[in-house]
């Protein structure tokens, strides 16, 4: 057992350093490949496995239904604490909310249950993504704009890939070879990008940061415990929504806070500490999951 985690999380944590290592040498500039992963492959990774004919969208209500419920329970705890400690809520609560379902969630399920998993974990993303660009940026802001949510290309492609399924279209076999191929890249470059986001942070609030490490996982694990007790999974919903329960602090919380300037510095500072000590909260999980029969 301890084998098979380390071999799903190797690959994970090693491409993140290369893109570490790289970055610390070279500094490139990583907003045209955001961009271009955001733009054009994580849409086609999107449509490519909403749209495949085994993805069967009825039997991941249950699960969506949970994901929603653990990132809007993690935000009441998240704030609860906030308030007894007197931590600033739009600096603190968003990053317990909105985990890492991109860069370390899609691949880690991939490689813990393989192809299959994928449906499920695509389903995890979108309702993270959809409500972090939505609630995520009404809690930094009242005035945000929510209309580029709706023009969003992955929102688009989510929509359209769902569509297509559900009128059982078949499309050209040559365009579904190529929307695949671009999806392939969406994934090592997410963990690439990770990597180049843990440069030049400022450990500074780093108390707050240990906090958040500790209170993102636990968060989302309570929530998602208490919600077994009432929905009938099956075995690899299950496993997945304990994976998505616990993952870390999403890099898009700093993008958001410097988006609408609050402490974007001291959010680093959480996302950065949060993802480092995945490392250590994501094996215990692993553990736990790939033991259920």
């Amino acid at each position: 057992m301890i084998y098979q985690i380390f071999g799903i999380i190797f690959p994970v944590f090693a491409i993140v350093l290369v893109g570490y290592f790289y970055a610390s040498k070279f500094q490139p500039n990583m907003d045209t490949a955001n961009t271009i992963n955001f733009n054009i492959f994580l849409p086609a990774l999107m449509f490519s496995v909403l749209s495949r004919e085994s993805f069967q969208i009825q039997n991941y209500q249950v699960l969506a239904l949970s994901g929603v419920i653990v990132i809007l329970g993690s935000g009441v705890i998240a704030w609860i604490i906030a308030k007894v400690l007197d931590i600033n809520i739009k600096t603190f609560v968003p990053p317990m909310m909105f985990g890492n379902t991109g860069n370390v969630g899609l691949p880690i399920a991939v490689l813990a249950f393989g192809e299959i998993a994928l449906g499920a974990a695509v389903v995890l993303f979108v309702i993270e993504m959809l409500l972090h660009f939505t609630f995520g940026a009404y809690i930094l802001s009242k005035n945000s704009n929510l209309l580029p949510v709706f023009r969003s290309p992955i929102l688009i492609a989510t929509l359209a890939g769902i569509g297509i399924n559900l009128i059982d279209l078949e499309l050209w076999l040559p365009a579904t070879q190529m929307i695949d191929l671009l999806g392939q890249a969406a994934i090592p470059l997410l963990l690439f990008t990770l990597g180049t986001h843990l440069i030049g942070v400022n450990f500074g609030d780093w108390k707050l940061g240990v906090l958040g490490a500790i209170l993102c996982p636990l968060t989302g694990l309570a929530v998602a415990l208490i919600l077994v007790q009432f929905f009938d999974f099956e075995t690899l919903h299950y496993q997945q929504l304990i994976l998505f329960s616990v993952l870390p602090p999403a890099v898009l919380n700093h993008v958001m806070a410097e988006k609408y300037q609050q402490q974007p510095e001291t959010v680093a500072s959480i996302v950065t500490i949060g993802n480092i000590g995945s490392l250590f909260i994501l094996p215990m999980a692993l553990y736990y999951v790939l033991s259920i029969n």
